[in-house]
Formats: C-alpha cells, structure tokens, sequence
C-alpha cells in the first residue's frame, strides 16, 4: 500500500473516532453529566489517537506539514457531514456545498507545484 493510501486509510479511521468522540455525547448523553460525556469521549479519543499519530508519521514522508493538515481538514468533513446528516439528523443544507468548494479551492492552493 502507497504512504499516500496509508495516510488516507489511517486518517479517515482516526477521524471516524474523533466525530464520535467530539459530537456523539450530543446525542446519546445528554442526560448525564458533562464530566461523565467528557470521560467517555476521552476512551473514544485515545482511539483516534492511536490512528491519528501513526497516519500523521507516515504522511509526513511524503508531505508537507501544511498539505497534511489540508488532507486531515478534508478528510474531517468528508466524515463529519454524513455524521451529521445520518447520525445527528442535522438537514443538509446549501452552505454543505460552499463550504466544500471553499475547502477545495485550499486543497488546490495548498497542493499546487
């Protein structure tokens, strides 16, 4: 497997446990306390970082320190927004789409020769 299909892999898994981490207390434990939702999303967290460290060491082989922060941006909303919609029941809406294209045009500058 490629750095670059590594770091992809890595990067989409670990994001997968940050979202649940940083948002799925909203919605499955809102009715205990902010401490306990904290403690859980911690144990979620150390997955992510587990993933998280290890893409961001392989990725940096290849890349540089910026374009692997635009990737790991990327990557962050490509999970974020189906979390969103099919998960939190959030309704898609049209700034999805701006947002998106704003992201590309740093994709496209950060990566550019």
């Amino acid at each position: 497997m490629s750095v670059f299909a590594k770091t992809i892999v890595l990067l989409v898994l670990s994001n997968l446990f940050m979202t649940a981490a940083w948002y799925a207390h909203l919605k499955n434990l809102g009715h205990r306390t902010w401490f306990f939702a904290a403690t859980v999303s911690w144990g979620i967290a150390f997955f992510e970082y587990c993933l998280q460290v290890p893409a961001n060491r392989i990725g940096y082989t290849v890349f540089s320190l910026p374009q692997l922060k635009i990737l790991q941006e990327v990557i962050s909303l490509a999970v974020f927004v189906p979390f969103a919609v099919f998960y939190m029941d959030q309704p898609i809406k049209l700034n999805y789409l701006w947002a998106a294209l704003c992201v590309l045009g740093a994709v496209y500058f950060i990566f550019r020769a």
